[in-house]
């Protein structure tokens, strides 16, 4: 039976309603809320009920509120306010709908280089800007990353900050933190700094690569004694094929000296960037298959007197991943209810951490009989009932594979294998189990041979054995200039379009051969390769070069008859106009008489309509030059006639009131 929690429906402080239970930690439980004020869901972290009456863990939970709302950045998750109701404290902060990268970690064991890499450098980001700050988190672990449902990475729970220039060791014997990611100094009561995020960033890499923790042990204390007394395990040595600069990147970062490590998380990021750009394509998207296939040990069930799921439910938890108050070498934790990593104090013996056994000593649970001594009999279960045990152990186990092939087991992500040639892409793909069926397209932006684009995309959930569509790039699109010798011009314009071409300028000659309106040849030539949509000029025949007939002043049938017998089409302009010849002659003609044009091309001919006739000036008794300015401003020409030098005109062949044909000439006499 599920006893309601008695927090939800509640209203905190007037303002933030309790919707529904996220999560539950060593610490605090999350709650989805509602802030009443803002009309905004967030989180309220509450302190257990227990601690709340603990003046050092409100100290600590209060110093949390106030160090976290300091750190503005896109990758810390915000908090916003502070209080206390009643008898529980609380803090509100920014609600981050998505999961936690534990829960991708127990879905899909191992990640690919890129996803890791995807997942860190944010994390490095958000805790570098905590660095800056001057503050230290002392408790990063995969728990407290949250990856949203926008696929945005933040690093939550500061409930363990430290100010750098602050209390930095344990000096009470107790440690405050999350085993499997605890730093030696950590354990050993040494000074930290960014130094000790920085190393449980590497432990997170390592798992991220390898789907298991570097260190396992049947109790936390085993767990910490490895941490201080044995080298990290290089990624490599359990998933082959992870190039050296992850396996550098893990060795550094999670040095057991401090000194070796990446000064703080901002140098780490760095040094992880600097490594992306040196790895290729093919090993960010290489799957781990080994991590698959190879389990990690398993930790013996309820070692360290762990109860609810949280203890060793799903890949990568067990009894070390739970943080609680914890004496050493003996283990208490409160009952978890969902598989998280929980924030512990863990009681340090006097003396610290325990060390290897003497020289001579036989490894043993502690109370064993003297050599020599017969055992005494244990009370427990017995034998049948041990096998019976057992026999469900492995039936859940079955059930649980099972389920997890159904659900995941027969599901994977589709590697990357953009810019790939396409025999490399072949290969990457089908060592991850898929089929691939190749199509081909122009790009003008991949090289010819390599992937432009695949179907399912890169990171898309597939089934095994399914089939990817890998499109390989044919190079640039180029189309051929078409042969149009010969094509009438408007079907060569037509077959330049379909070509993928545009018909550019278009130039009039003449040829012998080719009909007029024909082309004769493009510019490109036939056959030149182009990119699509280029212009292409085209020569258009203009025929026969023919001489065009001289009609000026003949008749208007007569002129047509002599121009059609050239070869040429008539054309009559609207309209006569004035001439010097008679009307109903041609006055003017384009082309002009004695040119050369196209068999069959046009000629524009103008009918007169006769000459302009203009009353002439009666210019007598003015002086020559007077006279024959005024006839030619009327539109004469003028000749003159002397008889004496006096200059004066007293006679002209035509006057008022007749008229003569403009532009004919009048004789005017001097004397």
């Amino acid at each position: 039976m599920t006893l309601q929690d008695p927090l939800i429906g509640c209203v905190l402080d007037g303002r933030y309603r309790v919707d529904a239970r996220v999560a539950v930690g060593g610490m605090a439980t999350v709650y989805r809320a509602l802030d009443m004020r803002l009309d905004r869901v967030l989180a309220l972290k509450v302190m257990h009920p227990a601690l709340a009456t603990d003046a050092a863990f409100v100290e600590r939970f209060i110093r949390e509120a106030k160090s976290a709302a300091g750190l503005d950045h896109p990758n810390i998750v915000g908090v916003t306010d502070q209080g206390t109701d009643g008898g529980y404290v609380y803090l509100a902060m920014e609600y981050v709908a998505g999961c936690t990268l534990r829960d991708v970690l127990r879905e899909s064991g191992a990640l690919q280089p890129r996803a890791v890499l995807d997942i860190l450098e944010p994390v490095l980001a958000g805790l570098g800007a905590a660095h800056r700050g001057g503050l230290v988190h002392r408790d990063v672990k995969p728990e407290n990353v949250l990856i949203g449902d926008d696929g945005r990475v933040k690093i939550a729970d500061f409930g363990l900050v430290r100010g750098v220039d602050g209390q930095t060791s344990a000096t009470t014997g107790s440690l405050l933190g999350t085993v499997s990611y605890l730093a030696p100094e950590q354990i050993q009561s040494g000074p930290l700094g960014p130094f000790t995020d920085v190393y449980a960033c590497g432990v997170m890499l390592y798992e991220m690569l390898t789907g298991t923790k570097p260190h396992r042990g049947e109790t936390p204390a085993q767990v910490l004694l490895a941490h201080v007394q044995s080298e990290m395990p290089l990624p490599s040595a359990l998933v082959s094929g992870l190039p050296a600069e992850l396996d550098g990147l893990v060795a550094r970062a999670a040095a057991r000296d401090p000194q070796l490590r990446p000064a703080d998380a901002a140098v780490f990021l760095s040094m992880v960037r600097a490594a992306r750009s040196r790895l290729t394509d093919a090993q960010l998207d290489a799957f781990p298959y080994q991590a698959l296939v190879r389990p990690g040990p398993a930790a013996p069930a309820d070692a360290t007197g762990f109860t609810g799921s949280g203890s060793g439910s799903g890949p990568g938890s067990g009894p070390d991943d739970v943080t609680s108050v914890v004496p050493l070498p003996a283990v208490a934790v409160p009952p978890a209810e969902a598989p998280m990593e929980r924030t512990a104090v863990i009681e340090v013996e006097p003396g610290g951490i325990p060390g290897p056994p003497p020289p001579g000593a036989v490894p043993g649970a502690a109370g064993e009989p003297p050599a020599g001594e017969p055992p005494a009999r244990r009370g427990g279960p017995s034998r049948r009932a041990l096998f019976s045990l057992l026999g469900l152990v492995l039936v859940a186990l079955g059930a649980g594979a099972g389920v997890w092939y159904i659900n995941s087991g027969q599901f994977l992500r589709t590697p990357g294998v953009l810019a790939l040639t396409e025999k490399e892409a072949r290969r990457t793909l089908e060592r991850a189990g898929l089929g691939v069926e190749v199509e081909y397209a122009f790009s003008g932006t991949v090289e010819k041979g390599r992937v432009i684009e695949t179907d399912p995309e890169r990171g898309e959930r597939v089934r095994r054995n399914a089939v990817i569509t890998v499109v390989v790039s044919r190079g640039p699109e180029v189309v051929q200039v078409p042969d149009l010798a010969g094509v009438p011009l408007g079907e060569a314009k037509r077959l330049l379009t379909e070509a993928g071409l545009t018909p550019g300028e278009e130039e009039g000659r003449f040829h012998p051969a080719i009909a007029r309106g024909a082309v004769i040849a493009t510019d490109p030539a036939i056959g030149t390769e182009l990119r699509p949509d280029t212009p292409v000029d085209l020569v258009v025949s203009r025929g026969a070069e023919v001489e065009v007939p001289d009609v000026l002043g003949l008749p208007e049938g007569t002129a047509q008859q002599r121009l059609r017998e050239a070869g040429f089409e008539v054309e009559v302009a609207a309209g006569r106009v004035f001439s010097e010849f008679p009307a109903g002659a041609v006055a003017e003609q384009d082309p002009a008489g004695d040119s050369r044009a196209g068999e069959g091309e046009t000629v524009t001919l103008a009918i007169s309509k006769g000459p302009e006739m203009v009353v002439v000036p009666d210019v007598r008794g003015l002086g020559e030059d007077d006279a024959v300015r005024v006839l030619e401003d009327a539109g004469f020409e003028v000749s003159v006639q002397r008889f004496f030098f006096t200059g004066t005109v007293f006679n002209q062949s035509v006057r008022e009131p007749d008229s003569a044909p403009k532009g004919s000439t009048i004789t005017i006499f001097v004397r």
